[in-house]
């Protein structure tokens, strides 16, 4: 080789990871690592964030105890038994400083602001079924998400054998651009989205997503995607919904294709005609994807359909986060505890106590069937179920947290004879 001609540097070995009870460290709390916590928590990694400040979509995981967090700036022993780290701050010396650190203890680390400098490449990835699909695209992260969705798409579409290539964006006349869409992401899970709210995503230069939209999605987009983080958290920080209307039209008006994914679908308590009113008073083109609520898919994934024949004919969704005798309810409970068909309770948790009383008072039978589910449609997902007149202690008993889902009625009795037994694990693999 000449002197002073440096040769390419190799491509990337491609290798998946068993992380699964193993301690991972995630160095900076924003965006980026809101977009990599959850693919490394579905992988079972033990994961510790180190950072001064995290996003509020990542609190309820520290809340929970599913990822550990040292609320501090970064130390090289917080890298002492890692099998696995990724540096991503938005301080390239910080960043720099954590990759070297990693390598004299040989632990393979991603550096998100230039991949180059890491050791270790986070690819695009996506799954359908049990296949799980990574692209490296030559430093091209475009061109990665690009491949990726084709083989996700044809997978789906059942294609293999001829994968056409995606239109430009500006060609896909799918996609209003530039606008914004609200899109439903069902009750968590990723693969419950639907296939349009998924493709929209898939073209969005930005996301304004809320914590109960599937958090796993983020680590679909290409980087140069802006992730702002409008999560709600109960009794905790938040976006006001006008600066989440301004975030919307501002990035719109801009020129930016804008996502706004949001948990269930964006019409049933979510506040989606809120922000589509706002974008056509500001003359932004706008359309809706409905999604899969979790009023109805989350009781049914626990095996309790909301009607059944010869038990409930009717099914009322009402939203619970007002107490009953709270002035600025809307909600008649008097009338709804002579109901005899099912009645689902959104953000009623903290609630439940007042509300169950105020349904046995008007006539509602204390043996009633109710159950309460947290976490529907995720590996978390736990289903603690009673009478009216003992669930709310029963799910305080529990330590159920929000987000949870609560049915009252004779469908959840049903729930022994229609949930099926588990799906035996897949022998491992080599």
């Amino acid at each position: 080789m000449s002197e002073g001609v440096t040769s390419p540097a190799p491509d990337p070995y491609l290798a998946g990871l068993r992380l699964a009870g193993r301690r991972v460290v995630v160095v900076g709390g924003g965006a980026v690592a809101q977009r990599r916590v959850p693919g490394l928590l579905a992988a079972g990694a033990v994961v510790t964030v180190v950072a001064p400040r995290i996003t509020p979509t990542l609190e309820p995981h520290v809340t929970a105890g599913t990822i550990t967090w040292h609320e501090r700036p970064y130390a090289d022993s917080d890298l002492d038994g890692s099998w696995y780290v990724l540096a991503l701050t938005d301080d390239a010396a910080v960043n720099a400083r954590v990759v070297a650190d990693a390598e004299a203890r040989r632990v393979f680390c991603v550096r998100a602001d230039d991949g180059t400098r890491g050791t270790a490449v986070t690819p695009a990835t996506g799954r359908q079924g049990a296949v799980s699909v990574a692209v490296l695209g030559g430093g091209d992260p475009r061109r990665a998400v690009a491949v990726r969705d084709g083989v996700v798409d044809a997978m789906r579409e059942g294609r293999l054998d001829t994968l056409p290539r995606r239109p430009p964006r500006a060609q896909d006349a799918s996609t209003p651009l530039p606008g914004v869409a609200v899109v439903g992401g069902g009750p968590g899970d990723a693969d419950l989205i639907t296939v349009r709210g998924r493709r929209l995503l898939a073209h969005a230069d930005v996301v304004v997503v809320d914590r109960l939209a599937p958090q796993s999605l983020l680590a679909e987009l290409a980087p140069h995607v802006e992730v702002v983080d409008a999560a709600k958290l109960p009794r905790g920080r938040f976006m006001a919904q006008e600066a989440i209307n301004a975030c919307l039209v501002e990035h719109a008006l801009a020129g930016r294709f804008v996502v706004r994914l949001k948990g269930g679908d964006p019409y049933v308590f979510g506040r989606g005609s809120e922000e589509v009113e706002a974008c056509v008073v500001a003359g932004v083109p706008v359309t809706v994807v409905p999604g899969v609520t979790s009023a109805i898919s989350v009781p049914g994934l626990a095996g309790i359909p909301l009607t059944h024949r010869g038990v409930a004919h009717e099914a009322v969704v009402v939203s619970g986060h007002l107490a009953p005798d709270d002035p600025g309810s809307l909600v008649d409970w008097p009338g709804l505890a002579r109901l005899r068909g099912t009645l689902v309770l959104l953000m009623a948790v903290d609630r439940l106590p007042q509300i169950a009383e105020v349904l046995l008072a008007h006539g509602r039978d204390p043996q009633t069937p109710a159950a309460v589910v947290q976490d529907g449609s995720l590996p978390t997902e736990r289903v603690v179920t009673g009478t009216l007149a003992g669930i709310a202690g029963a799910a305080a008993a529990a330590g159920v947290r929000p987000p949870a889902i609560v049915v009252v009625g004779g469908v959840v009795a049903l729930r022994d004879r229609l949930l099926p037994p588990p799906v035996p694990a897949p022998a491992p693999g080599p």
